[in-house]
């Protein structure tokens, strides 16, 4: 790949998620669809076989937030319980 379609691939996709964790979410669709698009003219059959496995790649990621939402419960639940026993001591031991 020539360095011009390297530049332009990284530039937009990069453009493209700053864009969408910024908050212009058309803007950075646009752009990083751009990038994907370019890099799919070099290398449709890389591509055809990333569609066909798509699928795969989403029940992976569910599952992969699945679990993360697992740990943030369970990390909320234990620190809402240390800081009512953290208050709790502390009016046992300043008084109210």
């Amino acid at each position: 790949m020539q360095t011009w379609k390297k530049i332009a691939i990284l530039g937009a996709v990069g453009a493209g998620a700053a864009m969408l964790l910024s908050g212009r979410r058309a803007l950075g669709a646009a752009l990083t669809t751009g990038g994907l698009a370019l890099l799919a003219s070099e290398y449709p059959e890389k591509f055809e076989d990333l569609v066909e496995d798509a699928p795969e790649y989403l029940n992976k990621g569910i599952e992969f937030l699945a679990t993360l939402k697992k740990v943030g419960g369970g990390l909320i639940e234990d620190g809402q319980r240390r800081s009512a026993n953290a208050l709790r001591d502390m009016s046992a031991q300043f008084g109210d």
